[in-house]
């Protein structure tokens, strides 16, 4: 089941690429963006991640923060954080029970692989409540940023 607009997020608690455990209560009383995300060292996803990398400071300006999830063991999130510079928290989804519970998940992916995170985008704000919801069917298309920051900007 997709999670929808004005529903409360699903809690997680992920660890980071510092190997510390982050939790979707550690970022009450903050509006945040969580990003799903494919897979580490692909085209898209590197795009996708180093548009948010380049534009963080408008993140910041609109008082929210960013995580990206992926399927990903922590270490290949490391690698591929340090690689691109990235300057907000990867989480690791490995065992594939937050990226479904976000309905953000592909059951069969590309090349026969098996539970993947679908490119998916969520807007919670400081109560924990999805201001935002979009899940893409298609691996190699964006999220709209552009919506992405109107509801942020609405949430003030």
């Amino acid at each position: 089941m997709k999670v929808q607009k004005g529903q409360a997020a699903p809690d997680f608690s992920l660890y980071n690429t510092e190997k510390t455990k982050v939790s979707l209560a550690d970022y009450k009383g903050k509006n945040l963006l969580i990003l799903f995300f494919p897979q580490a060292f692909t085209g898209v996803c590197t795009t996708e991640l180093c548009a948010v990398r380049d534009s963080l400071d408008v993140y910041a300006n609109l008082h929210a923060d960013v995580v990206g999830i992926s399927v990903d063991s922590l270490f290949t999130l490391a690698k591929f954080k340090e690689e691109q510079q990235l300057n907000f928290p990867l989480l690791s989804d490995f065992n594939k029970e937050i990226s479904q519970a976000y309905g953000a998940f592909y059951d069969d992916f590309v090349f026969d692989m098996k539970g993947v995170s679908r490119r998916a985008a969520f807007v919670v704000d400081k109560q924990g409540i999805v201001q935002y919801a979009e899940v893409l069917e298609s691996a190699g298309d964006l999220p709209n940023f552009e919506s992405i920051k109107a509801a942020l900007a609405d949430l003030g």
